[in-house]
């Protein structure tokens, strides 16, 4: 099991490019160490969903995961959905060649912190993830608000979930932006802990990834309090 209290790499980030084309996947590790420069970006490389899901499952400290629309083995819509079986609290952002709107909404229903066509510039491209690593969610202009909907679906819950004090630290931690692993060293927790907290609060927010439940809670007037002394 891993304990983050004794991970020595805290400031890092660790991304999984899913890519078939190695210039795509070569090109995308040299614009990725441009995320931050006071931090070190290990870039994990995947040319099938197969091997995707295995590094995935083998590196529970990803950060973050960019993903191919058309892979050769299963569509990158297919394998969104299985990410987001196996792990809810994991960022990913569809990476696509056009911005078929059909596409981006069902990505965007799937739960896909964000979508970007591989037309953007690299600054771009940059500003995008940073946003998306800080929680938020990123999708075309062409797309409105989410305002009252998630993904598509309206809200019709009228009673506020309730959470317990744990769960309500993890939640302002998510709400800040923090990976599992920054909650691991935050709360002193370990990594399994921290996953079996996230898991529950998407449930308890009836959602099935890491950016639903933060919008859901946003909703309800959750804030970036910080959470008790552990």
């Amino acid at each position: 099991m891993l304990d983050c209290k004794k991970t020595p790499k805290a400031n890092n980030l660790k991304i999984l490019v899913v890519d078939d084309h190695a210039l795509v996947r070569e090109g995308l590790c040299q614009v990725l160490q441009g995320l931050n420069p006071e931090e070190v970006t290990e870039v994990l490389q995947a040319a099938t969903c197969t091997r995707a899901f295995e590094l995935a499952h083998f590196n529970p400290d990803l950060d973050l995961v960019l993903l191919d629309y058309r892979l050769p083995d299963m569509s990158g819509l297919a394998a969104l959905e299985i990410f987001g079986q196996r792990h809810p609290e994991l960022p990913v952002v569809i990476l696509s060649g056009s911005a078929n709107p059909s596409v981006m909404q069902q990505a965007r229903e799937l739960g896909a912190a964000g979508f970007v066509t591989k037309s953007s510039l690299s600054d771009s491209l940059l500003k995008i993830l940073r946003q998306i690593l800080a929680g938020e969610i990123y999708h075309p202009s062409n797309f409105s608000s989410l305002g009252e909907e998630i993904y598509g679906a309206p809200i019709k819950t009228t009673a506020p979930p309730v959470l317990s004090p744990r769960q309500q630290d993890v939640l302002c931690l998510l709400l800040s932006g923090m990976t599992n692993r920054q909650i691991c060293e935050q709360l002193s927790l370990g990594s399994e802990t921290v996953k079996f907290h996230v898991s529950n609060i998407l449930r308890i927010f009836g959602a099935s990834t890491r950016t639903q439940a933060v919008l859901e809670a946003k909703r309800w007037g959750y804030d970036r309090a910080s959470p008790r002394t552990p």
